[in-house]
């Protein structure tokens, strides 16, 4: 049983059986769960429904998964909420396409309900210790200013928008500057999973990160077949 309850998860995906499913066993969990059969409609559903995480199917008519979550990431209501993804098909280039839009994590068709169920718990749990735990906690390195307690980038005094994810990362990796972090101590700190998840999701968010510092992407080293460490620039 999950120790965060009552949080809202919404579910956009065109199969009836599959929503009717998530939605009876969240709630029989004590989650609220708002489902969508029409990916038209989740822009107005999400900003009055105010998720905590969201849920999308990658393959949908009209509107895919990949579409919604570029679309999340540019709304500044949705852009920091967990996104996991559900996809029928199992290549790796839609999982990684996923993440490098900002979606926090994946689960294949067919998927487990418990390990889903997990998954989402953990997430909700790591976007509440993001902002419970390290408040008024500040760290600069050269033109890069992390503030944990407004939750806020800054390159050279300009606001650079990171998700909850990335945020993370970042911030372990500053907060630990000098020091190297292997990517499987990463995917237990900063995704709150056993090491065998694919530490290629590691990779990808570190890219992504590394775009958004800009001038500044050398502050994250490669330290070969271990990991990455941050350093003074």
């Amino acid at each position: 049983m999950h120790t965060l309850k009552a949080q809202r998860i919404l579910v956009v995906d065109d199969e009836p059986d599959v929503t009717e499913l998530l939605k009876y066993k969240f709630e029989q969990e004590g989650y609220r769960c708002q489902v969508l059969n029409d990916p038209l409609l989740f822009a107005s559903t999400a900003r009055d429904f105010e998720p905590e995480i969201m849920i999308f199917d990658i393959m949908m008519p009209e509107l895919s998964g990949l579409q919604l979550c570029r679309m999340a990431r540019a709304d500044p209501l949705l852009k920091n909420v967990p996104i996991i993804f559900l996809t029928a098909r199992g290549e790796t280039d839609d999982r990684i396409q996923g993440l490098e839009l900002g979606a926090d994590d994946y689960l294949p068709k067919p998927f487990n309900m418990k390990e889903l169920s997990i998954r989402v718990g953990k997430l909700l749990a790591r976007s509440a210790t993001v902002t419970q735990t390290t408040k008024s906690m500040r760290i600069e390195i050269s033109g890069v200013v992390i503030d944990a307690e407004l939750h806020q980038l800054s390159i050279d005094g300009v606001e650079v928008i990171l998700t909850a994810t990335e945020f993370r990362l970042l911030q372990l990796l500053m907060e630990r500057k000098g020091r190297v972090q292997s990517r499987e101590h990463l995917l237990v700190a900063v995704w709150n999973y056993d090491t065998d998840i694919e530490t290629r999701t590691v990779d990808t968010h570190v890219r992504r990160v590394r775009e958004k510092l800009g001038p500044y992407a050398h502050l994250i080293e490669t330290v070969r077949g271990v990991g990455y460490r941050a350093v003074d620039i």
